[in-house]
C-alpha cells in the first residue's frame, strides 16, 4: 500500500517559504504551489467577471485581465475593509483551489513510490492555516527566519514598507497555529546560506521517510 505524507509549508513573506520548496522538490517531494494555481484561476471567464463584480474595474487591466496590483492593494491591508475585501476575494478563488489541490492529492496517491521510501506532497499555500490545510497536514513544516535578513529580502525585491505591512497584516490574522497541532510541527530557519538551509532540509526528509 502506498503511503502518502502530506507537509505543509508555513511562513511569512520573504522567510524562505519558496527557497524551502524548492529544496523539498530535489529530494523528490511533489509541491502543489497553490500561489500559481489561484493565478490560473484569474484568467477564468467566470472568475474575472465575479472579481470586477465585487471590485469594479479598476481591478481590470487594459487587456481585459486582472491587474494583481490593482487588487492587492484592495485586499491587503490592516483594516476591516481589507479584511473584508480578502475574504470576498478568497470566497471567489478559494473554492476552484481547493478542489484543483483535492484532485492533485488524489492523482499523487495513486502513484506508486520509489526506492522503498514515503511519497511526500507539499502544501506550498499562502496563508495555509487561514485557508484550513493545516489539519489536513500529517506534518506542519515552519520556514523561520532572522527579521532584519526577512526585510533585506524584501527590500531587494523592490516592496515598499507599505507593501510589507499590508502582506504582513493578512498573515498576522490567519497564522496562528492552534496548539493542538505543535506535535506535528517542524520548524526550519531559513535566514542563513542556502547551504545551512539545505543541511536541515536533509534531516528534516530522512526524519519524513522514517516508517
Amino acid at each position: 500500500m502506498n503511503v502518502m505524507l502530506v507537509v505543509g509549508l508555513i511562513g511569512t513573506i520573504g522567510a524562505g517559504k519558496s527557497t524551502v520548496a524548492r529544496m523539498l522538490a530535489a529530494k523528490g517531494g511533489d509541491v502543489i504551489d497553490a500561489d500559481r494555481i489561484a493565478h490560473e484561476q484569474f484568467a477564468d471567464d467566470e472568475v474575472r467577471r465575479a472579481i470586477a463584480a465585487r471590485f469594479g474595474a479598476g481591478v481590470l487591466a487594459a487587456d481585459g485581465s486582472i491587474d494583481r496590483a490593482a487588487l492587492a492593494r484592495l485586499v491587503f491591508g490592516a483594516t476591516a475593509v481589507h479584511e473584508a475585501a480578502l475574504r470576498d476575494l478568497e470566497a471567489i478563488v478559494h473554492p476552484r483551489v481547493r478542489r484543483r489541490i483535492e484532485a492533485e492529492l488524489d492523482r499523487l496517491r495513486c502513484l506508486p513510490t520509489t526506492g522503498g521510501g514515503h511519497r511526500v506532497a507539499v502544501l506550498d499555500v499562502p496563508l495555509l492555516v487561514r485557508a484550513g490545510w493545516a489539519e489536513r497536514c500529517d506534518r506542519l513544516l515552519v520556514v523561520e527566519c532572522r527579521e532584519e535578513e526577512r526585510r533585506r529580502r524584501l527590500a531587494a525585491r523592490g516592496w515598499t514598507a507599505e507593501q510589507q505591512a499590508a502582506r504582513e497584516a493578512a498573515w498576522n490574522r490567519g497564522s496562528t497555529l492552534p496548539h493542538e497541532l505543535e506535535p506535528k510541527t517542524l520548524r526550519v530557519d531559513a535566514s542563513g546560506d542556502p547551504t545551512y538551509t539545505s543541511q536541515q532540509i536533509d534531516r528534516i526528509w530522512s526524519d519524513l521517510q522514517r516508517p
